[in-house]
């Protein structure tokens, strides 16, 4: 692991908010339990707290605490996606916090396989807040530049990388109902 993944997992620990690569796009993230770090990025970007936030992980069981009951059948699809692009809406296990899943009883999950969401979630040993970076209403950034413009002084660290293959934002999935909800870009 490098210095660059060890040091911002060293912010998440330390209840900091990241800015990072993705699939498609650049992302602002924290620990799922660090409810100011949370509060801090809805309110960087301008987002109603009713939309929920996705986690993103480097494995299933990073996001095996934060799922409600769920048919095999529709588990084998989600586990058969992953890891990969394709973000699910799963029931949310009893006790997820509100902020994360927006006041409904579902949340979004995936697991990625971009290299350095997977790194910063194996050095976290957590899977991790994930939206998109970007104020409410605008693109979200592609590049370390644009990030850095738009919220450079208001995120603890910026880690460096390559966006993976996607146009946009990744795919999001109704879990029960296999329904597109956000077509990949």
């Amino acid at each position: 692991m490098n210095y660059r993944i060890r040091q911002a997992a060293h912010t998440l620990w330390q209840g900091g908010v990241i800015a990072y690569p993705t699939e498609g796009v650049w992302g602002l993230g924290c620990l799922p339990h660090e409810s100011d770090a949370i509060e801090y990025i809805l309110d960087i970007k301008h987002r109603a707290p009713d939309k929920g936030l996705i986690l993103v992980a480097a494995n299933f069981e990073q996001l095996e605490p934060f799922i409600g009951e769920l048919p095999e059948k529709a588990l084998g699809k989600m586990l058969d996606s992953w890891p990969g692009p394709v973000t699910w809406v799963v029931p949310a296990a009893e006790g997820v916090a509100e902020e994360l899943t927006g006041g409904r009883t579902t949340i979004a999950l995936r697991v990625s396989a971009h290299p350095v969401v997977q790194a910063l979630c194996e050095a976290a040993d957590s899977a991790l807040v994930s939206t998109s970076a970007n104020r409410s209403g605008r693109q979200p950034a592609r590049s370390i530049l644009e990030t850095r413009l738009r919220f450079g002084m208001d995120v603890d660290d910026i880690v460096p990388g390559k966006l993976g293959g996607q146009k946009g934002p990744t795919e999001v999935r109704e879990a029960l109902t296999g329904k597109i909800l956000r077509p990949a870009e």
